[in-house]
């Protein structure tokens, strides 16, 4: 049968086809997050992509998938909290001492 290769069993009824859609909308949310600059921002993104993830584990039954999604959107949420509290900062001092740490020089 044709995509059988990526798909076990393709989707019939249409809770299944809004599973692997919100599937599909998870990969690339979390891909997404990798590339935004600001930190809260790619909380948000981590948080919506993991819940879409988690949907598709516990709809599948996944343990392991329920787990990772499940791990990642709680961190992403914590995190997004304490920047939301204003307890999650960086100072230049952080930067310089990363630098330092990681041996990092600019150049000039």
């Amino acid at each position: 049968m044709f995509l059988t290769s990526i798909f076990p069993t393709l989707p019939t009824s249409p809770v299944e086809i809004i599973v692997f859609a919100h599937l599909g909308i998870g990969i690339f949310l979390l891909f997404y997050a990798t590339f935004i600059e600001l930190e809260h921002r790619q909380d948000l993104m981590r948080i919506l992509g993991a819940a879409a993830l988690l949907l598709y584990a516990v709809v599948h039954s996944n343990t392991a998938l329920i787990w990772v999604s499940g791990a990642i959107f709680l961190g992403s949420a914590i995190q997004f909290g304490e920047i939301l509290l204003g307890l999650h900062k960086h100072g230049p001092e952080d930067l310089k001492r990363y630098q330092k740490m990681w041996r990092l020089k600019k150049h000039k």
